[in-house]
């Protein structure tokens, strides 16, 4: 019977893909070509204006070490997919390979716009590109397209402001002591001169030293940190980041929710109404209370401003803050240190997982060039993958392509961390709008509507959308803290008697 409903999952996928790539078989290519140049070469369609220099580049290179001529054609991102079948089933200078991102994977492969990746190369393995990476690209089991570069998000703090704080608590420890121990006996000038040059140098030793340690590694310390930090005059706030983009948000609960499986396929793996995501949604509300400010106050931009200019001292943001905030310096306009860590868990109990985003290459299944455009596939994933974050601030999904000891690599380590521990985004076309859903359902339990109720309605929906139906929920409560609290005493007094009776036993 299973196997049965899947043939009829897969049949009605495949209506979908027809009707979906049917409704916009009447827009023409944008740009006017004479196809005569395509015939001897791989054509590779993509949506990033910033990636034109660089695959520009890559073509030439590739090409002066022998390989096709490749030609990169900028194209619309809008209806991308259906714009790729249009000119594949018209003939009218269709791609041969193309960029998209993975959630676009199962419209692309059903249409036969991507095809499976031929393993015989076995570049798709673990030594060459994190689990994330390979499950992005999985579709029904199989390989559909190489992992090119990927976005995520890290936890970015003023590194100046931590240093600072750590020194003056050391300083005053260092004063407490001095002052309660005996007078001096009379040194000399320099002598006394010298000893506090070295005192100040082990001071900062010792601060350094300790750095790692002032990272807040859950928001329990993070809200701690907020309640014990003497903030500069500059400081407006401990934490921000943008609570109306659900990319921002999606690590309260992404450990704890599913839509789609490690490889976001599965349609049979559905589960955003538990217990674990709601006490997770109540954390997240707790925090408005506690940070207090307005979601349609703050965007991702504003975030980045204010810790420009001094204003916070943590926020989360994605990997172009890198190169943002060294452009700021560099012109005089950000004048502190800073540092990225991985998102904090939400306790010592509840871990954080980020949402990532991987870009593909995908190979176009109606090319007659399928093994000269995977060859160029491999060549800008995994051969030229070492170059692509310098020339275009993306991060290459690959591995080995950046350097941990470098400089820059350690300034990217977090996201490089991050990326591996997130969770890729669905495939399923019957989920398509799960983020929307999931970034209405923060903003309600942000704004102080029940996380229970949110969550059970959101289940409820992605049921309908993927099932047709919106299944039996029953509404769970969190238990109070009192009684968490008197369930665990309880476990403590069984356990306590039961030593007691051993005791009494060994006696």
């Amino acid at each position: 019977m299973k196997e049965y409903k899947g043939i009829i999952s897969v049949v009605l996928c495949m209506i979908m893909v027809i009707c979906v790539l049917k409704a916009g078989l009447g827009p023409e290519p944008e740009t006017a070509v004479d196809t005569h140049e395509y015939n001897d070469s791989i054509v590779l369609w993509y949506t990033d204006e910033s990636m034109t220099d660089y695959l520009n580049a890559m073509a030439v290179e590739y090409h002066e070490n022998g390989g096709m001529r490749v030609l990169p054609r900028l194209h619309s991102g809008n209806e991308y997919v259906e714009a790729v079948y249009n000119a594949s089933v018209h003939k009218e200078a269709a791609p041969d390979m193309f960029i998209v991102s993975t959630d676009s994977l199962e419209k692309a492969y059903l249409s036969g716009c991507a095809v499976v990746v031929d393993e015989e190369w076995d570049v798709l393995n673990p030594d060459n590109f994190p689990g994330v990476a390979l499950n992005a690209v999985t579709y029904k089991g199989h390989k559909v397209g190489y992992p090119f570069y990927f976005e995520t998000s890290a936890l970015l703090y003023n590194k100046t402001y931590l240093h600072d704080m750590i020194l003056g608590k050391l300083k005053s420890e260092s004063e407490d002591a001095e002052n309660g121990g005996e007078e001096g006996t009379g040194s000399d000038s320099e002598d006394k001169d010298s000893e506090d040059a070295i005192s100040g140098a082990e001071l900062e030793k010792q601060t350094l030293a300790l750095m790692e340690e002032a990272i807040p590694e859950t928001f329990d310390e993070l809200l701690a940190f907020a309640d014990e930090y003497d903030a500069p005059e500059d400081v407006e706030g401990i934490f921000k980041w943008d609570v109306r983009d659900v990319f921002f948000n999606y690590f309260f609960i992404g450990d704890y929710i599913d839509v789609g499986g490690n490889c976001g396929d599965d349609a049979d793996s559905i589960d955003v109404y538990n217990i674990d995501a709601i006490r997770a949604m109540t954390l997240f509300q707790r925090l408005n209370s506690f940070f207090a400010f307005e979601s349609s106050d703050v965007t991702y931009d504003q975030v980045v401003d204010e810790f420009i200019q001094g204003k916070l001292v943590f926020a989360t943001a994605t990997s172009d803050i890198v190169s943002r905030l060294d452009k700021a310096k560099e012109e005089n306009e950000f004048g502190y240190e800073y540092g990225l860590a991985m998102i904090p868990d939400l306790s010592d109990e509840m871990e954080t997982r980020s949402l990532s985003v991987t870009e593909t290459v995908a190979i176009n299944g109606y090319s007659d060039k399928i093994p000269e455009a995977e060859d160029f596939a491999r060549f800008l994933t995994c051969e030229k993958a070492g170059e692509l974050y310098a020339r275009t601030g993306k991060l290459p999904s690959a591995l080995k392509a950046i350097d941990r000891n470098s400089d820059e690599g350690q300034k990217l380590s977090a996201f490089l961390d991050e990326y591996s521990y997130s969770k890729p985004m669905p495939k399923l076309m019957t989920t398509s709008n799960y983020w929307l859903l999931l970034e209405d359902a923060f903003s309600d339990v942000w704004s102080g509507k029940d996380a229970s109720t949110t969550l059970m309605e959101l289940a409820r929906q992605i049921n309908i959308q993927v099932h047709g139906e919106s299944g039996d929920f029953e509404y769970i409560t969190l238990p109070s803290e009192s009684e968490e609290v008197e369930y665990l005493d309880e476990e403590a007094l069984k356990q306590a008697a039961a030593g007691d009776e051993k005791s009494g036993e060994n006696e």
